[in-house]
């Protein structure tokens, strides 16, 4: 028999990160949930985990920033990507009515993904949570008929909450992006989306010449991304995600292009795109 694959999550059972691992990667699957990114990525480094899953952006609120920090400092590589997506609802405990509820937590981006239901209804008042499927946890378990939790169907099934709500997010149209990360680089056979992350010396013209090493090849760029290089104020690093796939002639002429002009190069991971992408418009 086949060992289980040992992924590490950011989250309690029943999270979205949970969930977009047994999606991505299948049931047979030992989950170590973690309260931090950092101790994630740590464990992963070390060899804890055999991959991790890490949510880097999201549809409605944007780059979670501090986990692309987190991708350079540990030298981990993107080996596959979903795109979740996220439904969130108010859950609270099973016969409590949504008028006896006064404080609502979860997560901060969950808040944060909720701002319009919160506008509507004043009177609840927001509390942070370390994560959601948590807040549901936390909820059943000390009993709080004045509060409901905001979290994924997966937690309140999983915990034995009650949804009164659902879908709450102010856009229906909630996705999560999801890499799978390992110490090592694998690259399939249908691969067709490439990350790098490089750095320049911050002189006229040098993000222009660096884009355009990919523009004379019709390589189509999916997303940039600028993150502050620490000890050298007002430089940065640039994140890019291109679509095609290393094993590419032309792909290896751009990157090699790319070095010319560039301090610093390096290629996070060359894999399959989430169909999901394609689907759904993104």
């Amino acid at each position: 028999m086949s060992q289980a694959i040992r992924v590490a999550i950011q989250g309690e059972p029943g999270s979205f990160s949970e969930e977009a691992a047994v999606s991505l990667l299948g049931g047979d699957l030992q989950v170590l949930s973690f309260r931090h990114f950092d101790e994630v990525f740590r464990s992963t480094a070390a060899g804890e985990a055999d991959v991790c899953l890490i949510p880097l952006e999201n549809s409605l609120t944007g780059s979670i920033h501090r986990n692309y920090d987190l991708l350079r400092r540990h030298k981990l590589k993107i080996n596959g990507e979903l795109y979740l997506e996220v439904q969130h609802n108010l859950v609270v405990i099973p016969g409590v009515q949504f008028e006896e509820v006064s404080t609502v937590f979860s997560h901060p981006v969950a808040l944060g993904q909720c701002e319009r239901f919160f506008e509507n209804n004043p009177h609840l008042e927001m509390r942070t949570s370390h994560d959601t499927s948590g807040s549901v946890r936390e909820l059943m378990e000390q009993q709080q008929r004045n509060c409901g939790a905001i979290a994924g169907k997966r937690a309140a099934e999983l915990f034995g909450g009650e949804v009164i709500m659902e879908a709450i997010q102010d856009n229906k149209a909630n996705y999560t992006r999801f890499v799978l990360l390992s110490t090592q680089m694998k690259v399939p056979d249908d691969a067709d989306k490439t990350s790098i992350v490089f750095s320049f010396r911050n002189v006229p013209g040098a993000l222009f010449k660096s884009l355009s090493v990919f523009a004379l090849r019709d390589i189509d760029l999916g997303k940039i991304e600028s993150r502050p290089i620490h000890g050298r104020p007002w430089e940065y690093l640039f994140y890019l995600d291109f679509l095609a796939c290393i094993k590419e002639e032309r792909v290896s002429n751009a990157l090699n292009h790319l070095r010319e002009i560039t301090e610093d190069l390096e290629v996070l991971g060359s894999y399959k795109r989430d169909e999901a992408v394609r689907t759904q418009g993104m």
